[in-house]
């Protein structure tokens, strides 16, 4: 019997009441392995996380002169690169387009609904090895800073992770585009303003993306009911750009190379894989240096790696971590 993706239609109380009135019933898919409708055997689980403006349905999308991440899991599983697995492709999009799988009081409770949600559910809905050890999470940018950011958080859930150029370093990924967003921002009147033309628009520049993605961070990172309408602070001032010391300290205490130090037992209990591209164009690569250079001062072992590229189309990059996950899996580490 051939590989399948199961579509499950999941219904998340987590995110029934979420502030953005984003929808609350998800599609998740879940590839299972060839021969795994005619056997009894249990399988490790990859959960992989889509990057900002992405979801878990559209790492399957078919495209010309490239893999979908089926069919790519499917010729490595062929080679023998990787051991048989089920994996999960979650949708944390929201309206701004993402959540960084974080729980927020201005987009929805996406931390809470992957662990207390979907890892329980595909448990029991499928034939896994439910241990942390037999468990992981990867992604790229967004999906890699989730990655990350889980397995700090939860090293009870998930004790495998890969991260593909994922978002640290904030003040090389992030305050760079401050400026810029913040002319955005005044050009349409405010957040309503640009979110308003933003949508209706029929092609968006380069700018207004940056802006959207400055915008979607705050919602993650410096969520503030106070704020209204839209409930989350930036850590600039509005006509300046000058940083707001309070509200940028609250971005960097979600960013990873900083996140090291409160979080050293948890990342001790992981296997980790980190990589970037030198020539990243939102220079990550400063980051995860910076990350990993963390990770060697503590003397937690993980596995650090660059490639000559940029930030897009890395998606060649999960052939390394899978088959690297591949063998985590069977030393059972």
């Amino acid at each position: 019997m051939s590989s399948r993706v199961i579509v499950e239609k999941f219904e998340s109380e987590c995110l029934r009441e979420n502030p953005l009135k984003d929808p609350y019933q998800r599609e998740l898919p879940v590839y299972l392995p060839e021969g795994y409708g005619a056997s009894k055997q249990r399988y490790p689980v990859v959960y992989l996380l889509a990057g900002f403006t992405g979801w878990g349905a559209r790492m399957l999308n078919r495209e010309a002169f490239a893999e979908s991440m089926d069919q790519r899991l499917d010729r490595l599983i062929a080679s023998g690169k990787l051991s048989p697995a089920i994996v999960v492709f979650p949708d944390c999009f929201t309206r701004y387009g993402g959540s960084q799988y974080l729980n927020s009081s201005a987009t929805g409770l996406y931390e809470t609904h992957l662990i207390e949600e979907v890892v329980p559910f595909i448990d029991k809905r499928y034939r896994t090895k439910a241990s942390a050890k037999q468990r992981a999470v990867a992604g790229k940018s967004s999906g890699g800073y989730g990655a990350v950011v889980l397995g700090m958080r939860h090293p009870q859930v998930f004790g495998v992770l890969a991260c593909h150029s994922g978002d640290m370093g904030f003040e090389y990924c992030y305050q760079p585009d401050f400026p810029g967003a913040m002319v955005e921002l005044d050009r349409y009147g405010g957040v309503a303003g640009f979110l308003k033309q933003f949508f209706n628009k029929p092609k968006r520049s380069a700018q207004e993306f940056a802006a959207l993605n400055v915008l979607a961070m705050a919602a993650c990172y410096s969520p503030d009911p106070r704020v209204q309408p839209h409930g989350f602070d930036f850590p600039f001032d509005a006509r300046s750009a000058a940083l707001k010391p309070k509200v940028w300290a609250r971005w960097l205490g979600w960013d990873p190379v900083r996140m090291v130090d409160h979080h050293r037992d948890a990342l001790k209990q992981l296997t980790l894989y980190v990589d970037c591209g030198v020539y990243d164009e939102y220079r990550l690569y400063a980051g995860a240096r910076m990350f990993s250079e963390k990770l060697k001062h503590l003397g937690i072992a993980h596995t650090y790696e660059e490639f000559k590229d940029d930030h897009r189309s890395i998606q060649y990059r999960f052939d390394r971590s899978l088959s690297w996950m591949a063998k985590v899996f069977q030393s059972g580490a």
